[in-house]
């Protein structure tokens, strides 16, 4: 990158700043912004999720993940407020896959038969009610691609925490409708 363009880039950024700084004296945001946490309740990994377009970490099997920020939401709760979660699923994240002949990184056929058992989903959640702040948005990935989330400042797996089931659930052998 020569000096020029590197000039060109921190002026971009300074201005994206001042226009920042500017939005925050017009008053009151109108959202309440807080961290994305995952928790996964099955054997499979999460490869992604997203929150209304916000960005999640992935999740191993069992296992947790999360501080991405921000997860938006209204700065007040009204009954009915839902959004939308949608996630990616590798049902069998512990496969071992054929390995390049160098011995580096998965033969990218074993790997492309691999991910061709991967699943997409997409659930509508009610927004659960919060008060006037917001600590994290902590969604929960249970068997059967069933969601739930919580706006608690307890994060799970705390005894305070509003969701108590246990972190590694098991699938059902069919899944109510």
């Amino acid at each position: 990158m020569s000096y020029l363009s590197g000039s060109a880039v921190c002026q971009w950024l300074g201005g994206c700043l001042l226009v920042l700084l500017a939005g925050c004296s017009l008053g009151e945001s109108k959202f309440l912004g807080g961290d994305l946490n995952g928790v996964n309740h099955t054997s499979a990994a999460i490869n992604y999720f997203s929150v209304n377009g916000y960005g999640g970490p992935n999740i191993s099997p069992h296992g947790y993940g999360g501080g991405m920020c921000c997860a938006m939401l209204p700065r007040q709760w009204q009954p009915g407020l839902k959004f939308k979660v949608e996630w990616e699923t590798d049902p069998n994240p512990y496969a071992r896959l054929k390995r390049k002949p160098s011995g580096y990184g998965p033969d990218e056929e074993a790997y492309a038969k691999h991910k061709a058992n991967y699943q997409q989903h997409i659930a509508i959640v009610e927004l659960p009610p919060y008060e006037d702040r917001l600590c994290a948005l902590e969604v929960h990935f249970l068997p059967c691609n069933q969601v739930k989330v919580s706006t608690s400042c307890w994060r799970y797996p705390s005894p305070n925490s509003p969701i108590k089931e246990p972190l590694e659930m098991k699938e059902l052998a069919v899944c109510p409708k």
